[in-house]
């Protein structure tokens, strides 16, 4: 399946990831535990050259076809399966041993702290014919393991929280509702690149 893409600022992305990382607050509800999550690996590794992509589906809450393992320079397609809620794949190379339960845990400015910036940062509205590509174009060219997170807001509107990044032009979208951020519910995986 052919996607075509749409590149907006990786500022619009960071101060997006800032938000949202503000919405999971420090009230004890949101970082006491982690639920259990939907998302299911693959362990076999993938066997391919540099050119190959790997499609991974975002469902609510967790990704699916998440390979164990991939070669350095695969790229990463992502496609949103939900028929209500927006969704994304961000991709960050771990610098931590720490495990994604404690990764999850961490009060928000330790989070980001933690992450970085993104490697690659792909969204698609349920139902969108179209993936946006906000950061990178979705290649893990270094070896590592990477963590793969949904930022969006439970229960946000996709067609506002769309049409507030595309208003932000460059900045932080403002005034889209919703609840903690999707990898607290589960949205959150791990892959190595070798």
């Amino acid at each position: 399946m052919h996607h075509t893409t749409r590149r907006v600022t990786a500022t619009a992305c960071l101060a997006l990831l800032g938000t949202i990382a503000a919405a999971c607050g420090d009230d004890a509800g949101a970082n006491s535990a982690v639920p259990t999550t939907e998302t299911t690996t693959d362990h076999s590794t993938a066997r391919a050259h540099d050119d190959t992509t790997v499609t991974i589906d975002g469902i609510d809450y967790g990704f699916e076809n998440v390979p164990a393992s991939i070669p350095a320079g695969t790229r990463l397609g992502f496609r949103n399966t939900s028929a209500n809620e927006l969704h994304e794949l961000v991709a960050f190379r771990l610098e931590t041993d720490a495990s994604l339960d404690e990764l999850v845990t961490r009060p928000p400015a330790e989070l980001e702290a933690t992450l970085g910036e993104p490697v690659t940062v792909m969204l698609q509205a349920p139902g969108a014919p179209e993936t946006t590509v906000a950061v990178g174009d979705g290649t893990l060219t270094e070896p590592g393991r990477y963590v793969l997170m949904c930022f969006i807001p439970v229960g946000a509107d996709p067609d506002e929280y769309m049409a507030a990044v595309a208003a932000a032009g460059g900045g932080k979208p403002e005034g889209v509702a919703g609840g903690p951020p999707h990898f607290t519910a589960g949205m959150v995986a791990e892959i190595a690149v070798e």
